[in-house]
């Protein structure tokens, strides 16, 4: 029988028949049902349900508790899973991140530069929270994310060049990023969206997305979006290259 989700318990559900396909795709042997709304004919969720197995359940008392006031048409339900961060991988760092929409468009960054695992420390957004998963469209079930206790419960584990994103850094264009093999790999770390990161980060040489003076700061998930791709456009094999510092000068 279907509830409301809770933090604490070993299910989740996926919204939408978009993020109800890509849940199938990514992670079938995880779904453990699928409810379709009577008011609809998700002809595409039907059968990718029948393909995998999974239980197709007819309810619009599903849709009443879960998303009542939303265009919906297909839930999935599913158990969560592990999907631990690789020590082989880049890192963006969230440190308590307070919103689901922006945890899932952070995941989503994660998803499309395809360079980096996702460490969330605590307290923070549920990156199992129904909002979360739709808010990603999907790519939650397509990347590796943890989450820690501490700061420095994370550090202890990975031996990374830390980056932290602040106000007061100095300017990341002037950030370079090493793509040798062997060197060490880099953990972008960014703060909560209201309050940033504490000033005990400044020790590991924090550095500023520069911009204009028409707003205070970035979004979370743009200021991620920004590191991610310079990153991602720094490592060996990618055809698109970073500006450099000189040819940055030239256009400002």
């Amino acid at each position: 029988m279907i509830k409301k989700y809770r933090k604490d318990g070993d299910v989740s559900y996926a919204l939408g028949a978009t993020v109800v396909m890509e849940l199938m795709k990514r992670r079938p042997q995880d779904v453990r049902a699928v409810y379709i709304s009577p008011k609809s004919n998700v002809v595409a969720v039907i059968e990718k349900a029948r393909e995998i197995g999974a239980e197709i359940i007819e309810s619009e008392k599903a849709f009443n508790i879960l998303s009542p006031k939303e265009n919906c048409f297909a839930i999935a339900e599913f158990g969560k899973f592990d999907a631990k961060i690789s020590g082989d991988r880049h890192h963006v760092v969230l440190v308590n991140p307070s919103n689901a929409g922006n945890l899932g468009t952070v995941v989503r960054d994660v998803a499309a530069f395809d360079c980096a695992d996702l460490a969330i420390i605590r307290p923070a957004v549920d990156p199992f929270d129904p909002k979360t998963v739709r808010a990603s469209m999907g790519t939650v079930f397509d990347i590796n994310f943890e989450l820690f206790d501490s700061f420095d419960a994370y550090v202890k584990r990975f031996d990374n060049e830390i980056v932290p994103f602040m106000l007061g850094g100095s300017p990341f264009r002037e950030k370079s990023f090493t793509a040798e093999s062997g060197a060490k790999k880099y953990s972008l770390v960014f703060g909560n969206e209201a309050t940033g990161l504490p000033q005990e980060f400044e020790r590991f040489g924090a550095v500023r997305i520069e911009q204009s003076k028409n707003v205070d700061s970035l979004n979370l998930s743009t200021a991620v979006a920004v590191g991610l791709y310079k990153l991602y456009t720094s490592r060996s094999g990618n055809t698109h290259s970073v500006l450099s510092t000189a040819e940055h000068s030239e256009l400002a």
